[in-house]
């Protein structure tokens, strides 16, 4: 109904579990970090855990688009079974043949045995995934934990992820499952979104879809984190019925009075709560079939064909060819990628020229009208921003390595070298990137990159403007050029509602947020694509 009036080219909020809207949080990154790093240490457990629409789904999703080449998995999605229907259900997974001989918990186990020392010697790592964990029996739990003895002299032959709802780690913290705790080599919990990922994952949902990033205005948000305490399944609920009622309205911007009245709507009031869970329920339970299905295409990808049904052994299969995406491992090892070249190709993307009389730097850049900021920031940090920057990375004998970034996407980011683009898998940046960038950016007026009490200048005119301008005030006929309180005061709260630091001072990144609200048509952003 509203996606034509809104112009989106899909709808930004639907509640099945899409990777094609996959939003990578902070918390969602370091899960993905603990996930990958249990998966390349090999053996053992590794556990993630989280409420009910935090994302688990969602994360191993990116997960399984994420695995290295050489690793094999076996997914299990319906955890209700007995230590010998998953052992079969195992078998089926990774292709074991098992019809031809009688179905006894020893011979499966043989049978899978075979297959691990077969694919350990081909170079291969075997995954087993169970998702809903905390519905797995103490039977089931201890046959799982039996499976990890399954190991060579050297190494373990089996990795186990344990995905669950926060009871799996009641579970695990029962006195007789301590053998499978104390095995456990990464665990992870994942929390709700806070009020400032809430805020970019709803604006992220918008930019894949090609709306206005806007439309929810800044208290509008706070009501959805208010009503849905951040939880990514609720935030999508409530904005696809707030959407709803704004066309139903013809308004053009979400407000917290929309937000209500969805709030009232999809919840109800607070002795209807109960009847919102029970609906709730059936939600995750349709959500939950829909991954199901959506699950499947991701993971035919990623592990070999099943093993012909005259194979009686688990020989693994030949891997089927692919498209190598390049390696951002050895992309670090050009000793080319200096600060300097990194700098001249954000020149080019803002469409200057560098000097070719001195040295590229910070004071080369000034000299063009433009400033650099650095500084060490979140992944989340610096998408807000919303600059193409020039990220710092550790190369060889921990030399510096320095790339620019241009732009983003679900799984990969866009790296530009030498007037050529690349993408690398977001992943690998991550897990490479320290923290360290640099920017270019265009002050407001030329030298001026701060805008401080007591400051009397047109500096502090133009700020006071900018400011009215957001804030929906008439622009005064006799405005002051003079900083003071009320202006330091207007300056503190737009600096909270952009979760930036609240100290009256526009400084760079505040000037930079500042010019984001009117557009920022000057200047070069980073390319949101959704390949």
């Amino acid at each position: 109904m509203y996606q034509q009036y809104f112009n989106f080219s899909e709808l930004p909020f639907s509640i099945s579990p899409d990777p094609h809207f996959m939003y990578m949080s902070e918390r969602h990154q370091e899960g993905l970090a603990h996930l990958l790093y249990g998966i390349n240490r090999g053996g053992g457990f590794v556990a993630l855990t989280g409420e009910v629409g935090t994302g688990k789904t969602t994360l191993c999703h990116c997960l399984l688009q994420q695995l290295p080449d050489n690793v094999d998995i076996a997914l299990i999605l319906n955890p209700k079974l007995t230590a010998l229907e998953l052992l079969a259900t195992i078998c089926d997974e990774l292709g074991i043949r098992h019809n031809s001989m009688p179905i006894t918990a020893k011979n499966l186990i043989d049978a899978i045995n075979h297959y691990l020392l077969t694919a350990y010697a081909n170079g291969r790592r075997t995954v087993l995934l169970i998702d809903e964990a905390q519905n797995l029996s103490m039977t089931v739990l201890e046959q799982i934990r039996l499976l990890t003895n399954l190991e060579t002299s050297k190494a373990k032959l089996l990795q186990i992820i344990l995905v669950g709802q926060p009871e799996l780690n009641k579970m695990l913290a029962r006195q007789d499952l301590r053998q499978l705790n104390q095995r456990i080599t990464a665990r992870y919990h994942l929390l709700p979104l806070s009020l400032e990922e809430t805020r970019a994952y709803i604006q992220h949902r918008l930019r894949v879809c090609k709306g206005n990033y806007r439309l929810f205005n800044p208290a509008a948000i706070r009501k959805v984190y208010q009503y849905s305490s951040g939880v990514p399944r609720l935030i999508n609920i409530l904005c696809d019925r707030a959407l709803l009622g704004a066309y139903a309205t013809n308004a053009g911007v979400i407000t917290p009075a929309i937000i209500r009245r969805a709030a009232a709507e999809v919840m109800g009031s607070a002795r209807f709560k109960l009847r919102w869970y029970g609906a709730t329920a059936l939600v995750l339970c349709f959500a939950a079939a829909m991954g199901f299905e959506l699950w499947r295409p991701a993971l035919s990808l990623i592990k070999p064909a099943k093993l012909a049904a005259t194979q009686q052994t688990a020989l693994p299969p030949p891997v089927t060819a692919k498209v190598a995406e390049p390696s951002l491992n050895q992309h670090l090892e050009n000793a080319g990628l200096t600060l300097a070249g990194a700098l001249a190709e954000a020149l080019q993307v803002w469409r200057e020229t560098a000097p070719a009389d001195s040295a590229l730097d910070c004071n080369a850049v000034a000299a063009l009208g433009l400033s650099c900021l650095s500084g060490k920031a979140s992944w989340q940090e610096l998408l807000s921003i919303d600059r193409p920057a020039i990220l710092a990375f550790s190369g060889p004998a921990e030399q510096k390595r320095y790339a620019l970034l241009t732009g983003v996407d679900h799984y990969h980011a866009e790296i530009r070298v030498k007037n050529d683009t690349r993408r690398f898998p977001l992943a690998e940046l991550l897990t490479n990137w320290d923290g360290n960038y640099l920017l270019l950016w265009r002050p407001p007026r030329p030298g001026v990159t701060e805008i401080a009490p007591p400051q009397q200048s047109d500096a502090v005119l133009w700020l006071r403007e900018r400011l009215e301008k957001i804030n929906g005030k008439p622009a005064g006929d006799m405005a002051s050029h003079v900083f003071d309180e009320s202006l330091k005061a207007e300056l503190i709260a737009f600096q909270r509602r952009q979760h930036l630091t609240p100290d009256g001072i526009a400084g760079a990144r505040t000037l930079i947020h500042l010019d984001n609200q009117s557009g920022a048509s000057a200047s070069p952003h980073l390319a949101i694509t959704t390949r």
